[in-house]
């Protein structure tokens, strides 16, 4: 049975040697640009190579994250940081941009690459479209059930990574354009602003229909009790979401996972007590669900309650008089402690610095205690209000006190050869590396007190602030012999000294030339229309090309040889088509020929189009994110760097898709496929259509770019209007 490994999240430094000191196997960060996660703390150039040192020395590998959408004047900088990330040892890179995957594979072939979750890899074509690129490892999509996982690990060789705990998007990673074309605050760029955390209302045919207010907000993934499954099947790395997190959850987190791993190898079942699941839940839990992964039940993938960290039960408020509370516990509760009041008007969170029991001020309370607190105004609070405990100060400290331990050495086996008229011979090995030193000092024959054994092994013990510590120490040693513990020290200095260097040897640094033969194409212009229905046809034929995603229209009207038949983004089964078509996913390159790729591949740089042109892709639509001087700019780039024209498209006129799902709002509150929308607190309307049991959530407006000349001027072929259903 192959141990998987445990990859844990870094926001800062401190999250870092948490989860180290956690028992992690590799640890996910981010530097200041370029990451998924840019509200973390995230690291500067000197703390990466910190990190990268520290985790290093311990066996621990580094994967940075550098998986945005590059737009083309980032591009420069991003191969600056690339090349800075290699040089300076790094384990891998997580990626999302194909123009730059594809640049880094080609200029620095010893660099491995992980696909990020962000390129919406979620089917087994799409994986082995990863594989053949020479890309190590692929981070599935959080939708990608536990079937699927064993037929793709059955039929591809490449890594598997999944998300085994934390956060979960409602939407497929890499495809939610709600925070971007809100707030422009972009999910794609690292600055998601959490759209589906918001309040939103549910309305069916013009009436509220829900109760709830939080419709899209996602419970927090935990498969502690399934990590058997993942295990049998052979994924390679198991991954906890958390980069924001403090680094007691970084801590706990990984403890619980790693001992679950560690229980099944060992005996082939979880052992984790009730105790520990408890601290689990009051460290960060918006409720559990055990996800797509594991086949949830859709009605219990969300908690529409609330959007953030409940704690654990710790009793009901008992009165409420002006600015006085009582609360009968459930649970102890400290000075510190923090909690909420659940309130249908207004939740109320506070952290106790004073609290009474029986009139008197107590530091601790206990289960069934009626305990007091005054907060500074008169709250709309009533009796049996929920009260949870949202941070355990006592737990908060025993983490801490944990971490500044240390506890986790590398084991290591030594040896030393302390011969009467010879040089000291120290050897020390990691199970890898294998060290040697021999010393300048001759060991001589002692004439009054006698350097003991007991003392020698001492002596190589202290190795005080490193990361090591014996597991077997063999001495060969000679009676009545004297050694000058300085030469003691100093054998062991330079043995462990040599042993560092070696674990933290650099991986060869190799940089080629990058090379891509593109096709020219004509640089001709012209509109293309998609299109739902007939009525739309009607309206739009005179066009250049018309889109459908609609089987039976496309048969009606394929006479007309400018129809182009759309296949969805997210798909598992493939229809056999040998007809031109438009594309929203990385499998889809591994079984069409004649293809148009759409705007959720996330175009923003002149090497992703050279690259799908490379990959049978005719012409290339544009992400919706890029605002006109970048547009401008990526195709000057492109003309320059390959001396050719790229065909591109460019959506002008459209009520985008902002989101598609797995889970089925519609499906959960059991109301028709008809005319639905999400209303959010401004009375915007988002409309929902559920297709294929997808859920796709449309923009509350429609998006109009008016200077189509400007873009045909800069070098846009297709200019296209998308009309409403």
């Amino acid at each position: 049975m192959k141990k998987p490994e445990l990859l844990s999240p870094a926001g800062n430094m401190e999250c870092l040697k948490a989860a180290i000191e956690a028992g992690c196997d590799a640890v996910y960060l981010g530097g200041k640009h370029f990451g998924a996660r840019n509200y973390a703390d995230n690291f500067t150039d000197e703390e990466m190579i910190e990190a990268i040192n520290y985790a290093h020395l311990y066996g621990v590998k580094i994967y940075v994250t550098v998986n945005t959408m590059i737009t083309e004047e980032l591009v420069k900088p991003f191969i600056k940081y690339v090349e800075f990330l290699h040089k300076n040892n790094v384990d891998a890179l997580i990626m999302q941009d194909i123009g730059m995957i594809d640049y880094v594979r080609q200029v620095y072939p010893n660099l491995e690459i992980h696909a990020s979750t962000q390129m919406h890899i979620h089917n087994l074509e799409g994986t082995k479209f990863v594989e053949n690129l020479g890309i190590k490892r692929v981070v599935l999509a959080r939708e990608t059930n536990i079937e699927l996982l064993k037929q793709i690990k059955k039929n591809t060789n490449i890594e598997l990574e999944i998300f085994i705990h934390g956060a979960l998007c409602v939407s497929y990673s890499g495809q939610c354009l709600m925070s971007s074309l809100i707030g422009g605050r972009s999910g794609n760029k690292g600055t998601c602003s959490q759209s589906c955390r918001m309040k939103y209302d549910l309305i069916h045919e013009g009436k509220k229909v829900n109760e709830d207010n939080y419709l899209l907000s996602m419970k927090d993934l935990n498969t502690l009790e399934y990590i058997g499954n993942l295990i049998d099947i052979g994924i390679d790395s198991l991954k906890i979401e958390g980069r924001m997190k403090s680094k007691e959850y970084v801590y706990l987190v990984t403890k619980l996972y790693r001992k679950a791993i560690d229980s099944y190898i060992e005996n082939n079942k979880i052992e984790i007590d009730n105790k520990e699941l408890e601290n689990l839940k009051k460290i960060f839990n918006r409720k559990y669900t055990k996800g797509f992964l594991n086949n949830e039940e859709n009605n219990n993938i969300t908690n529409e309650e609330r959007p953030n960290h409940l704690g654990i039960n710790l009793g009901k408020v008992v009165s409420v008089k002006n600015n006085y509370v009582k609360i009968k516990l459930e649970n102890e509760l400290n000075l510190k402690d923090g909690i909420r009041i659940l309130n249908k008007i207004e939740d109320v969170g506070t952290t106790i610095y004073k609290m009474k029991v029986n009139n008197n001020y107590v530091e601790s309370a206990k289960v069934s205690d009626i305990v007091e607190l005054r907060f500074e105004k008169k709250l709309h609070l009533e009796e049996n209000d929920i009260v949870l405990k949202t941070t355990d100060y006592k737990l908060i400290n025993n983490i801490d006190e944990e971490i500044n331990k240390k506890k986790r050495k590398i084991k290591i086996n030594g040896s030393i050869k302390c011969k009467v008229n010879e040089p000291l011979v120290f050897k020390i090995n990691d199970s890898v590396h294998n060290i040697e030193v021999k010393s300048e000092y001759i060991v001589e024959q002692s004439i009054k007190s006698p350097t003991t054994k007991e003392r020698i092994e001492e002596q190589l013990k202290k190795l005080g602030n490193t990361v090591y510590e014996f597991d077997k120490l063999d001495l060969m040693i000679d009676d009545n012999i004297f050694i000058n513990i300085k030469e003691l020290n100093e054998i062991r200095r330079e043995a462990i000294e040599k042993l560092n260097n070696k674990r933290l040897k650099k991986r060869e640094y190799i940089k080629n030339e990058y090379n891509n033969e593109v096709i020219e194409y004509q640089d001709t212009k012209g509109y293309t229309a998609y299109i739902h229905n007939m009525d739309n046809y009607m309206k739009a034929k005179d066009k250049e090309e018309i889109i459908t995603d609609d089987i039976d229209l496309y048969n009606e009207i394929m006479l007309d040889n400018k129809v182009t038949l759309k296949i969805p983004r997210v798909i598992y089964e493939y229809p056999n088509y040998n007809v031109k078509v438009l594309v929203g996913e990385y499998g889809s390159l591994n079984i069409y020929k004649d293809m148009i790729s759409d705007f959720s591949f996330n175009v923003a740089n002149s090497y992703s189009v050279a690259f799908l042109h490379n990959h049978n892709v005719k012409r290339v639509t544009l992400s919706l994110e890029l605002n006109e001087a970048q547009i401008k700019n990526l195709i000057e780039n492109y003309k320059e760097r390959y001396n050719k024209l790229p065909n591109l498209e460019v959506i002008v006129s459209s009520r985008p898709e902002v989101m598609v799902s797995k889970f089925n709002l519609i499906k959960k509150h059991n109301i028709p496929n008809s005319e639905n929308y999400l209303r959010d607190k401004f009375k915007n309307n988002f409309k929902i259509k559920i297709k294929d049991n997808l859920m796709y959530i449309y923009h509350y407006r429609k998006i109009e770019l008016e200077d189509h000349k400007k873009l045909f001027d800069m070098g846009i072929n297709r200019l296209r209007l998308e009309y409403d259903e």
